[in-house]
């Protein structure tokens, strides 16, 4: 019996650069500074560099990320933030942490990113920021959302946190408004456990940050805000800061895998395939294709029957969660979205072999549905 095709395989790509992570790891075990140590400070100069932005903060998780990034842009009690339904829910999770309220737009259904139109029309004067997730490794649309917020002096909150390395307009994500990216594993870059990052333009965006991920201190002992305990630690720095140089060759191995499925799958009935987003490429943190008339639940436990894993990202659209207030709006884009989309196994890493087998797969179940 053959082996079942996992949705994402860590095991070769942390092989390979062993030797490096565990010479990092041994350094930072050994100088017992494991909070707040020269690791984190290098990783943050790098990060910065490569993202093309003035200041990185390294934090926690990617929840946190979000959360701090709202609140070092002054967002709390009373104003409304609007956002994607179509997410994971830490998204909507870290607008509520700042006592602010979410408010959700509907989705672009070609690139399940907001559409600004629908951004446009639930703007109100209590709106203190939008906040565009780059879902499945490609942006939103940034040049009209950037629009909006300048039209009605709003922040721009970027949820990068599976977009990691994409470009829109030759810029990369994170450097439009504050960036809120995520070190979660499985990531395009990923840690060996929680961690996230926020970049800014702003010197007092950074400044404040800092602050708020180490209980609001403004040095030992002078708390000046309520914070939090929202640091990246040394070790999850020294493992990033081995991985950081290897992204971009992981991203064009994930869009040549992205490539090869829409060269095969392309023309199949019943199926919509990814693209890049209008002046922007895509890093194919997910490979999510859209499964017509119905079928995707059936055909995703067809591909499980045949040792292909495929997975649901995301089956309910926030608005629709009893956590939120706004159950009773339709949007119908993303409602849409979570009965249709289905994603396919994608890692650098991954042979062609087992490529080979989820395409196969695919076509058998397409053709028996």
């Amino acid at each position: 019996m053959e082996s079942q095709i996992p949705m994402l395989e860590l095991g070769e790509q942390t092989e390979s650069l062993w030797p490096e992570l565990e010479k990092a790891l041994r350094e930072v075990v050994r100088s017992t500074r494991f909070i707040l140590g020269p690791q984190l400070e290098a990783f943050e100069r790098e990060c910065a560099a490569y993202l093309g932005c003035a200041h990185a903060v390294g934090v926690s998780s990617g929840t946190d990320a979000i959360e701090l990034a709202l609140r070092a842009a002054g967002v709390g009690p009373g104003d409304e933030v609007i956002t994607s339904p179509f997410t994971f829910f830490a998204t909507g999770e870290a607008i509520l942490e700042t006592g602010a309220t979410p408010v959700f737009a509907d989705i672009d259904p070609r690139t399940f990113c907001l559409d600004p139109a629908s951004v446009s029309a639930v703007i109100g004067p209590r709106t203190r920021a939008i906040v565009p997730v780059h879902l499945y490794g490609t942006s939103a649309d940034l040049d009209a959302l950037q629009s909006l917020c300048e039209r009605h002096q709003l922040h721009l909150i970027e949820d990068t946190a599976q977009a990691f390395g994409a470009r829109y307009r030759g810029k990369r994500l994170g450097s439009f408004g504050l960036g809120a990216f995520s070190f979660f594993p499985s990531k395009n870059l990923g840690a060996f456990g929680d961690g996230g990052l926020v970049t800014t333009s702003r010197a007092d965006f950074a400044e404040r940050l800092r602050q708020l991920r180490h209980h609001g201190q403004r040095d030992r002992y002078t708390q000046v805000s309520l914070g939090k305990t929202g640091r990246l630690d040394e070790l999850q720095a020294a493992v990033l800061r081995v991985k950081l140089p290897h992204v971009e060759r992981w991203n064009e191995r994930r869009r040549e895998i992205a490539r090869r499925y829409c060269e095969e799958l392309g023309g199949t009935p019943g199926l919509v395939l990814p693209a890049p987003a209008a002046n922007a490429d895509h890093v194919y943190h997910q490979f999510t294709l859209r499964v017509q008339g119905g079928r995707r639940d059936l055909v995703q436990g067809r591909l499980a029957e045949r040792g292909v894993s495929a997975v649901v990202y995301y089956p309910q659209p926030l608005h629709k969660s009893p956590l939120y207030t706004q159950r009773a709006i339709e949007l119908p884009e993303a409602e849409r979205a979570t009965a249709e989309v289905l994603s396919l196994p994608i890692w650098p890493e991954m042979k062609e072999q087992a490529q080979t087998r989820v395409i196969a797969a695919l076509r058998e179940v397409l053709e028996r549905a």
